[in-house]
C-alpha cells in the first residue's frame, strides 16, 4: 500500500477512537438547546473529543441518558446542562432515581435559571392561586420543571391536582407554550430559564404587537410556596429578581433562582474531563457570543457549587486548581 494510504488509514482509525460526547440539552427555543449546541462546537473546534447536542427533555432526561446511555467501552459518554435541584435528586436516588442513581459529576456551574411563571396582564392572573380554572402547562412530563411547579401549587392551594385544579393541564415545551399563549390558547405556563429565554422574549414582542402585554407571577421570598420549596432543596434554591426591562414587563418580578450545571459521568476519564473544561474555559468569549445567559459562566462562578452534595469531577477540580480558582 502506498504510503499516503497508510497515513490515511492511519488518520481514520484516530479519529474513529476519539471519544464520543453527547451532550443532552433542552428544547429549541430554551437557553439549555443553545448552550450546549454551543460548547459542543468548542469541543470539536479544540479536538479534544467528537461532540454533539442534542434536544431532550431537560434536565431529567439528561441525567437519565447519563445514567443509562454512557458505555466507557465504546468511549461514549452523555454529558448534560442541568439544573442543581435535578442534580440532587438523581445523585442521591430519589423521586424518578429511587433505587437507581445518577453517578453525575460536576465539571463547572454554568449561569443562574430563574423561575418564571408566565402569563399575560389581561388573564387575571396574578398569584399562583388565580391558576385554579386556568388553562396552564407545566413543561414536559415527568420534568423537573413540572416537579417544582407541583411543590408550588400544593403549597399555594392544599390538595392540589392539576387534573382537578387547572381547567386545562398541557404539559409542552416553552416554544410551544409561548405560541399557544401567544394565540390565546393557554393561559400560563410555567418555566425555568436563563436571561432573556428567547421563546419567553419573542412572546414578548408578539403580545405588544397585538397591544397587550406579559406578566410574570410574582414568587416572594417569603411567600409559603417559596418557602417550601428552599426547604425541600436547601442551599440549592436561593431568590432573585427578573428586571422589568427583560421582557418589558411592567413591574420587577421577584422569583426563585438556580445554578445551572454542566455535569458528566463518574466515569469520564480525568484527562478527558480536564481537556473538555480547559477548552470551554480558554473559549469563553466564543461562549459568550453565542448564547446571552452565559456571560455569566466565569472562571469564578464555575466553581461556586462547591460545596454542594454533587461532587465535582477530579479533572475539573484539577484545572480549577491550576488556575488558582478552586482553594
Amino acid at each position: 500500500m502506498r504510503w499516503w494510504l497508510w497515513v490515511v488509514v492511519l488518520l481514520g482509525v484516530t479519529l474513529a477512537q476519539k471519544p464520543q460526547i453527547v451532550i443532552g440539552t433542552g428544547g429549541v427555543g430554551g437557553v439549555y438547546f443553545y448552550y450546549g449546541t454551543a460548547v459542543a462546537e468548542i469541543l470539536n473546534k479544540a479536538g479534544v473529543v467528537q461532540a454533539q447536542a442534542m434536544q431532550s427533555g431537560g434536565s431529567m432526561e439528561n441525567l437519565m441518558l447519563l445514567r443509562d446511555r454512557t458505555d466507557p467501552t465504546r468511549g461514549l459518554y452523555y454529558c448534560g446542562t442541568v439544573l442543581p435541584d435535578a442534580a440532587l435528586l438523581a445523585f442521591q436516588g430519589e423521586e424518578r432515581f429511587q433505587g437507581k442513581p445518577a453517578p453525575a459529576r460536576v465539571l463547572f456551574t454554568m449561569y443562574p435559571n430563574y423561575f418564571h411563571v408566565v402569563t399575560t396582564e389581561d388573564s387575571g392572573i396574578r398569584v399562583l392561586q388565580d391558576l385554579k380554572g386556568k388553562r396552564v402547562s407545566t413543561e414536559v412530563a415527568g420534568g423537573i420543571i413540572e416537579y417544582e411547579a407541583r411543590l408550588l401549587m400544593s403549597a399555594a392551594i392544599p390538595g392540589f391536582d392539576p387534573k382537578v385544579h387547572f381547567g386545562k393541564w398541557e404539559r409542552v415545551r416553552v416554544a410551544e407554550a409561548a405560541q399557544m399563549l401567544s394565540e390565546g390558547n393557554l393561559d400560563a405556563f410555567f418555566w425555568y430559564g436563563g436571561l432573556p429565554t428567547g421563546s419567553i422574549l419573542e412572546l414578548a414582542g408578539s403580545l405588544a404587537r397585538k397591544g397587550k402585554r406579559l406578566l410574570l407571577v410574582p414568587l416572594p421570598s417569603q411567600s409559603t410556596p417559596v418557602q417550601v420549596l428552599m426547604r425541600r432543596f436547601p442551599g440549592v434554591v436561593d431568590t432573585g429578581v427578573i428586571p422589568k426591562g427583560v421582557y418589558n414587563t411592567r413591574y420587577d418580578t421577584p422569583t426563585l433562582t438556580f445554578w445551572n450545571l454542566f455535569v458528566c459521568p463518574a466515569s469520564l476519564p480525568e484527562e478527558l474531563a480536564y481537556a473538555m473544561v480547559k477548552a470551554v474555559f480558554e473559549s469563553l468569549p466564543t461562549l459568550h457570543a453565542a448564547v446571552a445567559p452565559a456571560r455569566d459562566t466565569t472562571l469564578e462562578n464555575a466553581t461556586r457549587s462547591r460545596n454542594g452534595k454533587v461532587p465535582y469531577h477530579e479533572g475539573a477540580v484539577r484545572y480549577f486548581r491550576e488556575r488558582g480558582v478552586w482553594r
